[in-house]
């Protein structure tokens, strides 16, 4: 095991996790902060500048997964690695847009 495979799957579900939000607000016809917008990752983009912006992520996603190495969804490691990478970001992105839709507070709503 290549522990640079490793690193390319981490990233690899990090940009997989980061196309959720934006290619579902596009889908939904809504506005969602991208690194387009202004001021980057605060002000709000168009739908359709997040559709791009997702399935951009979802190629990069592809390409650290699908072309680096050899992943195997029945390896730990490999697994682990993605699973992590995803985590991460998640929690990152859902603190740093929980403040702009409400998610750091629910009990306000």
């Amino acid at each position: 095991m290549n522990w640079l495979d490793l690193v390319a799957y981490f990233f690899g579900g990090a940009f997989l996790t980061n196309a959720i939000p934006h290619v579902v607000a596009g889908m939904m016809g809504e506005p969602f902060q991208s690194p387009f917008a202004k001021p980057p990752g605060e002000g709000l983009s168009s739908s359709s500048v997040n559709i791009v912006w997702g399935f951009f992520n979802l190629a990069v996603g592809y390409l650290l997964v699908c072309r680096v190495g050899d992943f195997g969804l029945r390896t730990t490691s490999d697994v682990a690695a993605l699973g992590l990478g995803g985590l991460l970001i998640g929690l990152f992105l859902a603190r740093r847009f929980g403040r702009f839709h409400g998610g750091n507070e629910p009990q306000r709503t």
